[in-house]
């Protein structure tokens, strides 16, 4: 992939940052900010570089419009250290099994956010996306 692909999260600085930070004993308030960090970082490259998200069409209507920002979710960065090297596959599935249940415990989102935020920015961002494009066709059967 090149430098500049749109569909890209990890890049080489990313990775080299998830590798010095990492550490077999982390605890997951602290894999949260690592996310944030390396969501932050992302964001950041992608400004720089004037990266922007691929523009798609919609299939029932033909309005097109950029597709949704990437973002780096704790699944994400889990399964990023297995897939780099970073730790073996064995403690990825471990440390994924143990995210989960902790996600669901504490009423996390994909990000480690608590629930509660993450209805009311899921609300407003459904508001939003509804007031700019609104398909007229008609929805067909799965």
């Amino acid at each position: 992939m090149s430098a500049g692909d749109p569909q890209r999260v990890w890049f080489p600085e990313m990775l080299a940052r998830l590798r010095s930070e990492w550490y077999s004993q982390m605890s997951f308030p602290e894999l949260i900010d690592l996310r944030d960090r390396l969501d932050a970082m992302l964001k950041q490259i992608r400004s720089e570089r004037h990266i922007v998200s691929p523009v798609l069409r919609c299939p029932k209507c033909g309005i097109t419009g950029p597709s949704a920002e990437p973002h780096v979710s704790v699944r994400a960065l889990i399964l990023a250290l297995g897939r780099f090297g970073i730790t073996s596959q064995k403690d990825t599935k471990r440390i994924e099994r143990d995210w989960a249940e902790y996600r669901v415990q504490n009423r996390l989102d994909l990000y480690g956010q608590a629930s509660a935020t993450v209805a009311e920015s899921h609300s407003h961002q459904s508001e939003m996306v509804e007031s700019v494009h609104v398909c007229s066709a008609p929805r067909q059967g799965y």
